[in-house]
């Protein structure tokens, strides 16, 4: 196969920036080859990624040296309107690209603007549908869609240019593990009709099927390789804000032989070797912990129609929640969580039902009376962020309480010390990093003083790094008394911080209980389009009781085989 993409000695500086974003790239991608480009937040994989479509620099300005060969074109010689052909890209920001009045409308855009024959339109439109799971919903608004719903058709719309090349900058973000699968799997076809596929990502198991894998760090490629070599090799990974692969973690910590890369490969290995022996399953009924308190949400029968569509969101839910909880809340895009956790604080209002905060209907609440209870940090924080310095961001709630100046102060720095942003107060909030934008916006929760703080998918976008700093400060405030509850498609997030997990399927709760006893029950997670993270398989394996690589260490470590 001849040469798809050919980067030579590239080094972009954006305008008004001292510190290039890219310097000194250089690679050759085969065609039908699939690529995965991981790395910290700002290393530069954006960048490079708007450079194979003449983005940059013909839309984003700046100084520009090197060659980037698109099947022999430069880019800098062709307009953007004419790469789109060659290549298509799916933006980080996939909201920023949906524009249309309809699914069908958006899926069809990219092709009626190459002018192709109505039939040939309909038959892209039909095949991509169904590609991306959004065939019962084509005639639905996107604005109506859940956010995984949003992610999948903004892939939908850029798969019916049917491009030698596609781009994707984090697509899985926002989608349920099973959704996640499906994209990946996009990869084996693209691969067998002969295109090439680039996908940016921070989850190390999007990158295991790929044929290389680069690491970026400050704007330069810091190894590449198969994903054998890359993904096994710890240091580096660790160098480039990436989370280290459980099984390879968990084989290097007990110094057994091979770098199993998914927990399949693990379990043969284990079997070929007897590296250790399975016992009986005996998953206990864990503590939630000894803070939990009284009831603070209680969910009575509680329905939900959404009126435009007639979409039934939610059946009768019976929920309770206590003070003091930890609560992970999982399902399929569209199952309703978000749904559910937006009648928490009143934004959405029961269609028959009740939903109870502190003992009181929230219909009886003012939006300011619930604001002091329940705590809401939306999937975007752009969604809720728009003040001229975060001081006055994350103030704004309490001056619109009537809180006097000093007061206002002193919360403001209070909950700027909680999410780690001293010394930020007068920085512009869209200036800074998503990561930080998001704890701007769990500031500006914080200062209300919530009992219940509600979060809609924390760690999507944030690179490793800033997605443990974020749980781990969720945990503090947990700690300090707080009931944390985060709708999430990350498992090992889940997993590794959720005390007690609720997972919804159509409206409807599926599973409730202690986490560990949750991700014991595969066969129901499935239902819901779910799948424990990998180490969680393999400990459901080998009956452990484990949700962390280090709790495993510390069972197998532990554990004395039966006596015959």
């Amino acid at each position: 196969m001849g040469i798809a993409i050919s980067i030579e000695d590239l080094t972009f500086t954006y305008q008004g920036m001292k510190r290039p974003a890219l310097q000194n790239i250089q690679a050759q991608i085969k065609e039908g080859s699939f690529i995965v480009i991981m790395g910290y937040g700002g290393a530069g994989k954006s960048t490079l990624c708007f450079s194979l479509n003449a983005l940059v620099p013909k839309f984003f300005r700046g100084q520009f040296q090197g060659r980037v060969l698109i099947k022999g074109q430069d880019t800098t010689r062709q307009r953007v309107a004419e790469m789109s052909r060659l290549v298509g890209l799916v933006l980080q920001d996939f909201e920023a690209q949906l524009f249309s009045t309809n699914v069908e409308l958006e899926m069809a855009f990219g092709p009626e603007n190459q002018c192709l024959p109505r039939s040939e339109i309909e038959r892209r439109i039909k095949r991509y549908l169904t590609y991306v799971g959004l065939e019962k919903l084509r005639n639905r608004e996107p604005a109506s869609l859940s956010g995984g719903q949003k992610q999948r058709l903004a892939i939908g719309s850029v798969l019916t240019l049917e491009s030698n090349i596609l781009v994707m900058d984090e697509p899985t973000t926002d989608l349920d593990p099973l959704s996640q699968k499906e994209v990946i799997s996009v990869a084996k076809n693209i691969r067998e009709e002969g295109r090439t596929l680039l996908i940016v990502d921070h989850e190390p198991e999007v990158a295991v099927t790929a044929d290389q894998v680069w690491l970026m760090r400050e704007g330069q490629i810091a190894a590449q390789g198969p994903p054998s070599e890359i993904l096994v090799n710890l240091p580096e990974m660790e160098s480039c804000g990436i989370k280290a692969l459980p099984m390879v973690e968990l084989f290097h910590l007990m110094n057994w032989p091979g770098n199993p890369l998914t927990a399949e490969n693990a379990i043969e290995l284990i079997q070929k070797y007897n590296l250790t022996q399975r016992r009986k399953p005996k998953f206990k009924t864990v503590s939630m912990g000894n803070t939990i308190g009284s009831p603070i949400l209680n969910a009575d029968e509680l329905k939900y129609l959404y009126p435009t569509y007639h979409v039934e969101a939610l059946k009768g839910i019976n929920l309770s929640i206590r003070e003091g909880e930890f609560i992970a809340l999982l399902g399929q895009n569209g199952s309703g969580k978000t749904t559910l956790a937006k009648h928490f604080n009143g934004l959405l209002k029961p269609t028959s039902g009740r939903m109870w905060v502190k003992g009181k209907p929230t219909t009886d609440y003012s939006h300011r009376e619930l604001a002091r209870f329940v705590g809401y940090v939306f999937q975007n924080p752009d969604h809720q962020i728009f003040a001229r310095t975060v001081a006055e961001e994350v103030g704004f709630g309490l001056k619109m309480q009537g809180e006097i100046v000093k007061t206002i102060e002193r919360r403001v720095a209070e909950a700027l010390e909680a999410v780690g942003l001293q010394g930020y107060e007068q920085k512009i909030p869209f200036a800074l990093t998503k990561g930080e934008r998001q704890r701007v916006a769990v500031a500006s929760v914080l200062t209300a003083q919530p009992q219940v703080i509600v979060l809609d998918e924390p760690t999507t976008g944030l690179d490793y790094p800033h997605q443990r700093n974020m749980m781990e400060m969720l945990k503090r405030l947990n700690q300090q008394g707080h009931t944390i509850i985060i709708i999430t498609h990350s498992m090992w997030v889940a997993a590794e911080y959720g005390r007690r997990t609720i997972v919804i399927k159509e409206g409807c709760i599926l599973l409730d209980g202690p986490t560990r006893s949750v991700f014991a029950n595969e066969a129901q997670m499935a239902e819901a389009s779910l799948s424990p993270p990998s180490l969680v398989r393999l400990s459901n394996w080998l009956g452990t009781e484990a949700l962390t690589v280090e709790q495993l260490v510390k069972e197998l470590k532990e554990h004395k085989p039966d006596a015959n």
